[in-house]
């Protein structure tokens, strides 16, 4: 299994960069890649509990991933499960993310995001391309 780690600086503290991760209003904000719109979702990252996403692009093609959340220690850390779905709406194979904040000691948050149980390395390069204009949109909020 592989294992795919991003991290980002915010200029905001880490009680506000957790919100922003954990709290549905400010996700969907920026939840998943560029280009697509989160069309269907029970994203609740702030207590455990099972989630899921349907994301859709332009052309109307839909990409359903879900998962639970099984850690939640506001405001340092939230793991999940994560597995995508097929067309007839079967999970695949579940892998982990961890997303953790911290002081960066200049007033900002350093982010980190661990997503791991990849199963090879071109798993790791499409979700590390998902997961970069993901945190793009995030970066954004914080402009």
């Amino acid at each position: 299994m592989s294992e795919l780690k991003l991290e980002r600086t915010f200029p905001a503290t880490p009680d506000t960069v957790f919100e922003y991760l954990t709290n549905t209003d400010y996700i969907l904000q920026w939840w998943g890649p560029e280009g697509l719109i989160v069309s269907e979702h029970n994203l609740d990252l702030s207590k455990p509990g099972r989630w899921h996403s349907t994301m859709t692009n332009a052309e109307g093609a839909n990409y359903k991933v879900s998962g639970e959340v099984i850690a939640h220690d506001a405001p340092n850390s939230v793991e999940f499960s994560w597995a995508w779905h097929d067309e007839n709406d079967e999970r695949g194979l579940e892998s982990l993310v961890r997303f953790e904040v911290a002081d960066d000691g200049e007033g900002g948050t350093r982010f980190k995001m661990i997503h791991s149980g990849l199963p090879d390395e071109e798993s790791v390069t499409n979700h590390g391309e998902g997961w970069t204009s993901t945190f793009v949109k995030l970066e954004r909020l914080f402009a």
